[in-house]
């Protein structure tokens, strides 16, 4: 081994590219017999790319809600929910009853201000400039209605959405509420609102270096809030590619439609020795937790690799 530091690896799906409810519930069974600590999933409404995104999208806490009920001891969550897809009311209410369904400890709340204006556009769904303030209020809201003590009400009154005598229910099975993910790249408000709002902050798709900034940003900002530095958890998501052998990681480079170069500078991908060494990188910087992106979801194989061959080493 000869390293001290310990790495939650969880697996993140993009069903909106194509997947039945039934190939994620296999997934996320996979996920949980080989002993990864997650499933989640992104939560879009129209597939990116040149897909065919077929049978059509699926809605995201529905998913998990059935996953709740399927599954019984991984971690359910999403990265990130749009505060443009649900008002915050009816969001706590969903997230707080997914909670239940899956027992105390399991569900987590990603949360971002939404960036995909063509699946608003063929949806119907309001596309705002505001939607950083959106966010804001939105964690206000789901995190006062979640906190709000028994036989007490909730009000509040925003520029974009205004609460009067809620009763704040259901209450969360998790106590005291299910754990908030906040993710993105903005210098001032994120980090803000990750300090104020999330036990977890999160770095998508973006180069080492960005990760690296970010949590440095993120840790000031905890600081500053008076928060102790444990409390925060950092997190990165990364396209995930790994095979035995260099052919087999170019079979499986070539079915998402990916170079292996171009992975292996972006992703976690290659030989699982290349795949440890990076997370090794990432737990240098103070991550925690890793997402990894699995863009074929028939091939249960590659998750079945990646819990003996890298996550059996770490």
């Amino acid at each position: 081994m000869g390293h001290n530091w310990v790495m939650d690896l969880r697996i993140f799906t993009e069903p909106q590219q194509g997947a039945s409810y039934d190939t994620l519930l296999a997934v996320a069974k996979a996920t949980e017999d080989l002993g990864f600590d997650a499933f989640f999933r992104s939560d879009h409404y129209l597939k990116m790319g040149s897909v065919t995104g077929l049978p059509g999208p699926t809605d995201a806490w529905i998913t998990l809600a059935g996953l709740a009920r399927e599954t019984k001891r991984i971690k359910l969550g999403t990265l990130v929910t749009p505060v443009t897809f649900r008002l915050p009311g009816p969001l706590a209410i969903s997230v707080a009853q997914v909670d239940a369904m899956a027992g105390p400890g399991r569900v987590e709340l990603g949360l971002g201000t939404g960036w995909f204006g063509e699946e608003h556009t063929a949806y119907g769904i309001p596309f705002p400039d505001k939607r950083f303030d959106l966010l804001e209020e939105q964690l206000q809201i789901v995190t006062g209605l979640w906190n709000t003590p028994d036989g007490e009400t909730f009000s509040f009154k925003g520029e974009h959405y205004s609460l009067a005598d809620s009763p704040a229910l259901p209450k969360p099975a998790t106590s005291p509420h299910p754990p908030i993910i906040i993710g993105g790249g903005g210098p001032k408000r994120t980090p803000r609102l990750a300090a104020q709002y999330a036990s977890e902050f999160n770095t998508s798709f973006r180069p080492f270096d960005d990760s690296e900034r970010l949590f440095g940003t993120v840790r000031e900002a905890v600081s500053a809030n008076g928060r102790h530095p444990d409390s925060m958890t950092y997190s990165a998501a990364l396209v995930a590619c790994v095979g035995r052998d260099e052919a087999e990681f170019a079979r499986r480079a070539e079915a998402i439609g990916r170079e292996p170069a171009e992975l292996r500078e972006n992703g976690l991908a290659g030989t699982p020795a290349e795949v440890v060494e990076k997370i090794g990188r990432y737990a240098a910087i103070g991550a925690q937790r890793l997402y990894l992106q699995i863009l074929d979801l028939s091939d249960l194989d590659h998750l079945e690799l990646i819990a003996s061959q890298v996550m059996g080493r770490l």
